[in-house]
């Protein structure tokens, strides 16, 4: 029997056929090889690869399909050119695929709201390689069926599960290595809204609109119950409990309480998961309706996450139909 081939010779075609181009930037130069390197075993043709101050000189050049940028401490004139790229790549289509640090994640995050971009924070290279595969499932394909809500959550989560599986294995291969990404699996099950929240009687949609929204709960208590769940770390494997969504739910709703602004940040270290797959999870419930983005009046270059009206309304309900004993049930 023939052995089976799973190379990824025409995996990275558009729809006609024909080779992805795509470009590369990154400043240190072993990971711009290593870049390189796993684009093309995908079967991207690299159209032009080099430092991320090429980006700055000349005038602007043509980009690939995709472009694959490192910017782990960009200064002032990075971040402008960040935000030139965000706009071209909305207008041209361009697929962005933006890795960084924590340090730098509020700054990058907030020059990149035009084009939908996948933004990794200090990923590990199979993290890079599955941000690939998710450009490559974006590609419009006339043989491939749109893909519904919950198919969508379903590769959300198969990601994770793979990243996970890919992490694993790098540890054995190299001990010394930690192992960053989280369980895919959780409790919390994170389906697309319908267009009415279901009100406490169990009624929704017009019934929701005209309903007196219940105020929104004590933060304490909320907090409360935000310590609470943390506190399982304590004496478990905190992956058993993995629950991105609910977790950053809860931190939205305790600072709206507040009257608080969230950081994009804050709000992944809230979520108890690594903060590239915090930042999957924060774009598809954007997607559903549930947050929104809201940028700083006072400094462009920032952004901060909210609840949308809709969500804060299901946050009200669900913490009044706890009741007013909501305290001694944490």
């Amino acid at each position: 029997m023939a052995q089976a081939n799973f190379a990824y010779t025409t995996a990275a075609n558009d729809g006609a056929g024909l080779p992805l181009a795509l470009s590369v930037f990154a400043d240190r130069a072993h990971l711009l090889g290593q870049l390189r390197d796993d684009a093309e075993a995908a079967g991207f043709r690299i159209a032009e690869s080099g430092e991320v101050a090429g980006l700055l000189e000349g005038e602007a050049r043509a980009l690939g399909e995709v472009v694959l940028l490192d910017c782990p401490a960009p200064d002032g004139a990075e971040l402008a050119a960040l935000a030139r790229l965000d706009l071209r790549a909305a207008h041209s289509g361009t697929h962005l695929i933006v890795s960084t640090t924590v340090g730098a994640l509020d700054a990058v995050f907030g020059c990149l709201d035009q084009s939908n971009p996948q933004i990794l924070v200090e990923p590990s290279r199979a993290e890079r390689v599955i941000a690939l595969g998710r450009v490559l499932a974006r590609i419009p394909n006339p043989r491939v069926r749109d893909l519904s809500e919950e198919d969508r959550l379903v590769l959300l989560r198969l990601t994770e599960q793979v990243g996970q599986i890919a992490q694993r294995l790098e540890r054995l291969e190299s001990p010394l290595r930690t192992l960053e990404a989280g369980d895919g699996e959780s409790a919390f099950r994170f389906e697309s809204p319908k267009p009415g929240f279901a009100a406490a009687d169990g009624d929704s949609g017009d019934r929701l609109v005209r309903a007196t929204r219940p105020a929104l709960p004590d933060p304490r208590l909320v907090r409360r119950v935000i310590r609470q769940r943390q506190l399982r770390a304590r004496f478990f494997d905190g992956d058993l409990f993995a629950d991105p969504a609910w977790d950053m739910l809860l931190d939205l709703t305790a600072a709206r309480a507040e009257h608080t602004r969230v950081s994009v940040t804050s709000l992944c270290i809230a979520s108890g998961v690594p903060p590239t797959t915090a930042l999957r999870w924060i774009g598809q419930m954007i997607d559903a309706g549930l947050l929104q983005r809201v940028e700083d009046e006072a400094d462009r270059r920032r952004a901060f996450i909210t609840l949308t009206d809709k969500a804060a309304d299901a946050m009200a309900r669900f913490f009044a139909e706890l009741g007013s004993h909501a305290g001694r049930l944490v």
